[in-house]
């Protein structure tokens, strides 16, 4: 069992980056994906990690470094576990 994290700097990069309005993390046989929210459909409700907004609201001030990312990554990452992917 590995202790490979699931959610890393470039995902949670790739989720601040998108070009959609209401990016939503998402993650799909053990993957992340960033979609638009509308994209998300009822088979991948349960698999939402987080949306851009609320990631956002997370991060330091402006703060858009590696280590403020890293902490992000850590903390979805988490929530990928409890949600059993």
């Amino acid at each position: 069992m590995s202790s490979m994290s699931l959610i890393d700097r470039e995902c949670v990069r790739q989720l601040l980056d998108s070009r959609h309005q209401d990016a939503t993390l998402v993650f799909v046989r053990g993957d992340c994906v960033v979609l638009p929210a509308a994209e998300v459909d009822e088979a991948h409700k349960g698999l939402v990690i987080a949306r851009r907004d609320d990631v956002v609201a997370q991060l330091p001030e402006g703060a858009r470094t590696d280590q403020a990312l890293d902490d992000l990554a850590v903390r979805l990452d988490n929530i990928v576990r409890d949600l059993g992917a």
